[in-house]
């Protein structure tokens, strides 16, 4: 695959990217804070929190924080593996080329096929979350049209961000953190020193949460709390390509996207938990939306609008890495010829180094089914628990093949990786990733229908059933059997004779 290249004189980034037979089309303009920026702000602690602050509340009581820790340990092991993949492959789109080159083609198309409508799901409901945010910004009734409204302005304007290249992209990016940072972490602070209400000891008393009934259970339902909130760290590989020295910086990217991420979305939940003047109500579910009040109470009118305009930056810039995620995942499926119209989604912008065609699809789609959301009320939460458990899916689906690997022989040969300890990681991540997976498929309490029963298992079954139809009745893996796959082995090996030849070299020069 011969493509125009981005750089007149190659790097050593350009020689490994060739080594995986590919030529470079982007920017390589983003530095190891951008990407963890990028990759924070898709995470977003303040969005995840804020999202679902009442709803785990109002399931599990108090206790359901430490979901944020439960959740942040798991997710940790499974950046490892990815750090070690990616250092490797630092190919754009992350789940796809990494799946395919560490399995085959056709393990590839499913899992990116179920991906990719995870993250398209997960654009619209955190622009649908925002929305609400938006409207409490102006003084607007959060009527269905007006979150609607917002929603769709929320993926305009990171649509423009996006298609204005790489480096702004990084630039906003890096606002989003800094908002982000001051929204979650002080005025979490301020809050827990400043602003309590509730003693320490609420963290241990559920405060009537589940009933009567048993508290495991109600605990376990709860986990959407952590679940939703840690993810995101993996678009720091998707920009792989857009990346200096990508294969020691991503893993590392990665590693501190998780780390400050559980810390402020800790501080931030707790912070909220501790001002709330009537967390009784929130619990019992009477207060459905108690983040502006607790805002007003602890900081005032003025105070807590000008923290609501921190919280709609956080949300724009975490659409906009969303965006940003999911258009270069189209591209790499495009670019290897896996999709109808390849050659129109794998375009990339010779003025603006971006795929624009992806980006425009991950705008429309989202768009769409906010239109959907909209005249069905009440399926928000059901699409996006749909959202999360598709993306869980996904990372266990590269935590199982670089396993497979593993145990067929392969050793990591990126310049970033675990060593010996590679294989006890990927083991706790498996088992990890197939206990958060169960519990996303399981049940919520309270639920009666058959369908409110297994509404995200259905959609689940209905994204890949349809994936896989495709998969057999068009065959678009026969349009890439060129490009290699499962290659995992034979590339680690050729990545240490480059090593080996460089190291040579420069004793030569040395001498």
């Amino acid at each position: 695959m011969t493509r125009s290249g981005a750089h007149p004189e190659p790097t050593a980034d350009d020689a490994q990217l060739a080594a995986l037979g590919y030529t470079g089309e982007f920017d390589r303009s983003m530095s190891l804070w951008a990407n963890m920026a990028l990759g924070f702000t898709y995470l977003s602690p303040l969005v995840g929190v804020y999202s679902l602050f009442a709803y785990s509340l109002s399931i599990g009581g108090p206790p359901a924080i430490w979901w944020i820790v439960i959740v942040g340990i798991g997710q940790l092991m499974v950046s490892l593996v990815f750090g070690e993949v990616v250092s490797q492959y630092p190919l754009a789109g992350g789940i796809y080329p990494w799946t395919r080159r560490l399995w085959n083609r056709r393990y590839a198309w499913i899992v990116s096929w179920i991906y990719i409508w995870a993250v398209i799901v997960t654009i619209t409901a955190v622009a649908e979350f925002g929305g609400g945010f938006v409207a409490a910004l102006f003084g607007l009734e959060a009527t269905p049209g007006v979150v609607l409204g917002t929603a769709v302005a929320l993926l305009v304007v990171a649509f423009a961000v996006n298609y204005s290249g790489t480096r702004t992209l990084a630039r906003i990016a890096q606002i989003g953190l800094a908002a982000e940072l001051v929204g979650v972490i002080a005025l979490g602070l301020f809050l827990l020193l400043f602003r309590r209400e509730q003693p320490f000891s609420v963290f241990f008393d559920s405060l009537g949460a589940g009933g009567g009934d048993g508290y495991l259970g109600v605990f376990l339902a709860a986990s959407l709390s952590g679940l939703f909130l840690f993810y995101g760290f993996e678009a720091c590989g998707d920009v792989a390509e857009e990346v200096a020295d990508p294969a020691r910086q991503i893993p590392r990217a990665m590693i501190l996207t998780i780390l400050v991420g559980g810390v402020s979305g800790f501080l931030s939940y707790a912070g909220y938990v501790l001002a709330a003047p009537d967390l009784q109500a929130i619990v019992a579910g009477e207060d459905v939306d108690p983040i502006p009040s607790i805002l007003e109470s602890s900081l005032g009118t003025a105070g807590s609008k000008v923290f609501l305009v921190v919280i709609v930056v956080a949300f724009l810039s975490c659409v906009l890495s969303l965006q940003a995620a999911g258009s270069r995942l189209l591209y790499a499926f495009a670019r290897d010829r896996m999709l109808p119209a390849s050659g129109w989604l794998g375009r990339v912008s010779p003025q603006h180094s971006v795929p624009t065609n992806a980006l425009m699809v991950v705008c429309v789609v989202p768009v769409l089914i906010a239109l959907f959301v909209y005249f069905q009320e009440g399926v928000l939460a059901r699409v996006t628990a749909f959202a999360v458990l598709g993306i869980y899916i996904s990372f266990q689906a590269v935590v199982l093949a670089a396993l497979r690997q593993r145990l067929r022989g392969w050793r990591p040969a990126g310049v970033w990786n675990l060593g010996n300890a590679g294989l006890v990681v990927n083991v706790l991540a498996l088992a990890y990733g197939v206990f958060a997976i169960i519990l996303l498929i399981k049940p919520a309490p309270g639920t009666e229908t058959f369908l409110d029963r297994w509404i995200v298992a259905i959609g689940l079954a209905v994204v890949a059933g349809s994936g896989l139809l495709y998969l057999f009745i068009a065959r678009p893996d026969r349009h890439s059997a060129d490009i290699p796959e499962g290659d995992a082995r034979e590339v680690a090996q050729q990545l240490e004779q480059m090593r080996r030849g460089a190291g040579a070299t420069t004793r030569e020069e040395i001498r």
